[in-house]
């Protein structure tokens, strides 16, 4: 009887071990994992403000490719108009 409680003993302080170290492990874990996402959020938050202003710019061009297009409209008109002896 004294050795299988002895062998029970032993299984226990094997077991409290294992569980400290798997403790440890997923401690170790969880603060690499929020490194990470917070390296992931910093790179999204820049690729975010890149994005801001690649879409400032295309809408800039956007714009004044709309306005030069009104603008020779408008001369075309002009000179139809002319032309035409409308004016």
């Amino acid at each position: 009887m004294e050795s299988r409680v002895a062998v029970l003993e032993q299984i226990a302080r094997a077991t409290t071990a294992s569980l400290e170290r798997i403790e440890r492990g997923m401690d170790a874990q969880k603060s690499e994992q929020r490194a990470f996402q917070d390296r992931i959020e910093r790179r999204m938050d820049m690729l975010g403000a890149e994005h801001r202003a690649d879409f400032r710019w295309l809408l800039g061009v956007m714009l004044a490719g709309f306005t030069t297009l009104l603008g020779a409209f408008g001369a075309m008109l002009g000179v139809m108009a002319h032309g035409f002896h409308w004016l």
